[in-house]
């Protein structure tokens, strides 16, 4: 595994850019700017901010961003032409995605062009770009489809014309995690002076472990939304894959976890698009707990049931009380409303709310639980 601690993994969030791509959703410049901000203190590495080919509206908007003197590194997309780097450029950033399709079937059936096309449209945009002291990232579209030694020809242009890295695009989300992990590897060992950006979309739900498995493979850059905005079932969530490498990878990306859940909830309400309980890492329900046998292991120790602190991710606890409730966990919901309830009592309640939970096909709210609780606290002192 080349990314280690040592050598940190470079989060480069593009929820201002492909995050915004996702059918139907607009941000406003308030919002673009509120966001921006969040995921810099946060301490987010890039910010993938906008397409400045996309007219006047949006060069305000990137203008904007840079004005701001933020920390992350500010990249904008484009396509391998000079105009578009050109009005890159006029916006005040210093760093591009330079952009290409690298599948023969892209080449052939969208561009009708072939590949020498594509290397000498490379060449020319690459050098337009040094000479403006650009930072590069080659961006490949279609990688997924493409012929590796093709790439390998691409990625060797690319080092020798200055560029500074090379971005694998997973373009459809088609690829499982060791099929990428491969592919990825072959252009490390291939072309290793050129570092790699794995760009991975969500199309099959391996978009996350997709990501994981190209830094295994030694990609040192990796592309991430908040949420997973993204065109058709979106990106890499940039919360998915932080905690994952921590987690899963012992890498720490230095980010602020313990703000997940706030940009998740704006760019949510930015972007109309809710975030669902269940969502993971970030979801408002995600460290619920109901099952008897589970809640009381969490009750021991959070340990037999959490993979990590929920307040790590700027979430909390919660115990669900239902169907599947058990004594333990009724005892601490109740006392957690202030209503101490010993163990028989809590066993004799538990029988009414799992009949309640069945009725209803739901958990019981707090209320529901107080009159429970009163209703047969009187029904017993009347007896």
């Amino acid at each position: 595994m080349t990314a280690t601690n040592r050598e940190r993994v470079i989060i480069d969030d593009t929820t201002l850019r492909d995050g915004e791509q996702t059918a139907g959703v607009v941000f406003s410049r308030g919002e673009k700017l509120a966001i921006a901000r969040m995921l810099d203190a946060m301490g987010v590495h890039e910010l993938e901010c906008g397409i400045p080919a996309m007219g006047a509206e949006e060069q305000d908007s990137i203008r904007s961003l840079v004005e701001l003197g933020l920390n992350a590194r500010l990249i904008t997309w484009n396509r391998a032409v000079p105009a578009d780097i050109r009005a890159s450029i006029d916006c005040g950033v210093g760093a591009v995605d330079i952009s290409l399709s690298v599948s023969d079937i892209m080449i052939e059936r969208k561009l009708g062009k072939s590949r020498g096309w594509v290397k000498a449209q490379l060449k020319a945009a690459l050098a337009f770009a040094k000479r403006h002291g650009l930072y590069v990232s080659v961006g490949g579209e279609d990688s997924s489809r493409a012929d590796t030694g093709f790439l390998l020809e691409l990625m060797a242009i690319a080092r020798d014309e200055g560029g500074d890295r090379f971005r694998f695009c997973d373009t459809l989300g088609i690829l499982d995690p060791f099929t990428l992990y491969d592919r990825v590897a072959a252009l490390r060992q291939g072309v290793p002076e050129l570092e790699v950006e794995v760009h991975t979309h969500n199309d099959l739900g391996m978009a996350t472990a997709n990501a994981l498995a190209g830094v295994r493979a030694g990609a040192r850059f990796v592309n991430t939304t908040v949420n997973g905005l993204g065109e058709r079932a979106g990106n890499a969530p940039l919360e998915e894959v932080v905690m994952g490498l921590k987690l899963a990878c012992g890498i720490d990306t230095g980010i602020d976890t313990h703000r997940f859940r706030e940009i998740s909830r704006l760019v949510g309400k930015a972007a109309g698009r809710p975030v669902p309980e269940w969502k993971a890492v970030v979801g408002e329900k995600v460290f619920s707990h109901e099952s008897g046998l589970h809640a009381d292991g969490v009750l021991k120790d959070p340990a037999n049931y959490e993979g990590f602190d929920p307040a790590e991710v700027g979430l909390t606890r919660h115990l669900v009380v239902g169907k599947h409730s058990g004594a333990h966990g009724l005892m601490e919901r109740y006392l957690s409303m202030g209503l101490p309830v010993s163990r028989p009592r809590a066993e004799q309640l538990l029988v009414q709310v799992r009949a309640i939970a069945q009725r209803n096909k739901r958990p019981l709210s707090d209320g529901e639980l107080t009159r429970l609780y009163f209703l047969t606290d009187r029904l017993s002192t009347a007896a």
